[in-house]
């Protein structure tokens, strides 16, 4: 303690060229984060758009499962529709069953999910009549969705293909 000699004024404080390295530091670190951010979020809408086509080609599957086995009402069905829901609403509105169903609407989805790449309710549909890799419907019937997204994924391939 007999030591210590008081702290003069020049060493109270940074200096300013330690103040500018400790922002040039900070700098760098942080725009090293910012794609990293950028990725991961593309990576979560990613995600999100694979469960809600997963999730509405399920119901699809269901509903033509369900005109297979004559459980669906012939009103709600038209010869060009081959077994699959006319619009997509068919499958959260319902349609009416047959036999023991025949006053209860048979739902296929609760709700329609938002796509996250175009972050709307508008999907992009195929008739079973439509070339595979079509971007127009034919109209006939819902058997297929797609994003209306034209950006490209992380890995390269077009969001409208998945």
């Amino acid at each position: 303690m007999l030591n210590e000699r008081p702290i003069s004024r020049r060493q109270a404080g940074l200096t300013l060229v330690e103040l500018i390295v400790a922002f040039c530091i900070m700098l760098i670190l942080t725009t090293m984060s910012v794609p990293l951010v950028r990725s991961q979020l593309r990576r979560n809408r990613e995600r999100e758009l694979r469960y809600a086509l997963v999730e509405i080609r399920k119901a699809i599957d269901k509903f033509k499962d369900a005109a297979d086995r004559n459980q669906i009402a012939p009103t709600a069905l038209t010869p060009e529709c081959m077994g699959y829901p006319l619009k997509i609403e068919d499958l959260v509105e319902g349609v009416k069953g047959v036999g023991p169903a025949a006053d209860v609407k048979m739902k296929f989805l609760r709700r329609i999910p938002k796509d996250p790449m175009t972050n709307s309710f508008d999907w992009g549909k195929r008739s079973m009549q439509d070339d595979p890799r079509s971007s127009g419907w034919g109209g006939q019937n819902v058997f297929d969705v797609f994003t209306r997204s034209g950006d490209k994924a992380l890995d390269g391939t077009s969001y409208s293909e998945w």
